[in-house]
């Protein structure tokens, strides 16, 4: 009778060894899949600080230009970890991200020291890669008011 139960807890704990990988690989995946509202929030911070790069870049703040292309260069890399593989326009919309980062990158080779005008071409074309992104994500706002 003890070797029958013997006998049965190593099956029951081989088992059970077999299975707990299973199980906490699909509890992993779940988890490392970014929320939507994360990248919602991510969307918004990027966009407020492309608009506001460009408004700066409209009052002559060179400053400004260059610390809000830098924000959306950290929240643009941010949002193309956090795009889920599955996404059907994970590639346009990484594409776009790339070109923000590209023409921020600019922004900063550019510097503070240099003509606002200067900085503002770029920025408007970071800007515009940001919405094409936002656009490809479905992150868009329904109304604009």
């Amino acid at each position: 009778m003890i070797r029958d139960w013997n006998l049965l807890i190593v099956t029951l704990v081989g088992l059970a060894t077999l299975w707990l990988p299973f199980l906490s690989d699909e509890k992993l995946a779940r988890a490392s899949e970014p929320s939507t509202g994360s990248l919602q929030e991510q969307g918004k911070g990027l966009m407020k600080n492309v608009e506001e790069m460009v408004a700066h870049g409209g009052m002559g703040d060179a400053k400004a230009i260059v610390h809000h292309c830098g924000e959306a260069t950290r929240i643009a890399e941010t949002i193309i970890k956090q795009i889920p593989v599955s996404d059907p326009h994970r590639i346009e919309a990484t594409t776009s991200l790339n070109e923000v980062i590209r023409q921020c990158n600019r922004v900063s080779d550019i510097g503070i020291y240099a003509d606002p005008g200067q900085l503002l071409n770029p920025a408007t074309k970071a800007r515009a890669a940001a919405q094409e992104s936002m656009k490809s994500l479905g992150l868009t706002r329904a109304n604009k008011s």
